[in-house]
């Protein structure tokens, strides 16, 4: 499995060392074990968890400024674990309101020695962070119009809203709040997975 993802990982630009890979294939094989009791994601087989769930949440790490993130909706955590993997340098919160989903993470930090990463239980329109954020991610929120209206008090003055989606919302972006504006939308090319990716950028309106 540690070929097949180095072999997804040459596609991209993406600088990944050994140790992290490897911490890679360990969150894979926690998530298989964990998904037959917990029934974390529909995704079964951990070849096509390499792709959908790991190289899918990756190749967002070359958009990530700043310092601080919060991975809103996280479920098992993605994007958030595999991008705290290969960007240690960097402070992510997980969050999400199930417990199950929160004890796979808890259960993954402790495992994998993760020193970058709190895991939350919480809705997040009632979570109030002590020190806001320059990123908030999300991956699985069913709409850009909820992403931004209730995650509206977590980024920084200068931070940003950072959504992966399928298709460019096209809609939605026509109906932004007066005080955001989409200040790009990327295409993402996942090895291994077909369909379009994308990834929305929305920033406060004065940047």
């Amino acid at each position: 499995m540690l070929q097949q993802l180095n072999s997804l990982l040459a596609e991209t630009s993406l600088d990944v060392s050994e140790s992290q890979a490897e911490q890679l294939i360990a969150l894979v094989g926690l998530l298989h074990k964990w998904n037959k009791a917990y029934n974390l994601t529909s995704v079964r087989d951990p070849q096509a968890m390499l792709v959908r769930h790991i190289m899918d949440s990756l190749v967002v790490s070359p958009y990530l400024e700043g310092k601080r993130f919060i991975d809103v909706g996280t479920g098992p955590g993605l994007p958030g674990l595999p991008l705290a993997i290969i960007n240690p340098d960097k402070q992510f919160v997980l969050l999400d309101s199930l417990g199950k989903r929160i004890r796979f993470i808890r259960t993954v930090v402790h495992q994998l020695g993760l020193t970058n990463v709190e895991a939350v239980q919480s809705r997040v329109e009632a979570f109030q962070p002590e020190q806001k954020f320059d990123g908030v991610l999300s991956r699985a929120f069913a709409s850009l119009d909820d992403m931004l209206s209730w995650c509206a008090h977590l980024p920084a003055p200068d931070g940003c809203f950072l959504a992966l989606k399928g298709q460019i919302p096209a809609q939605e972006l026509t109906t932004l709040p007066a005080h955001l504006s989409c200040s790009g939308v990327y295409p993402l090319h996942v090895p291994g997975q077909e369909g379009d990716r994308h990834l929305v950028v929305i920033s406060q309106a004065s940047q």
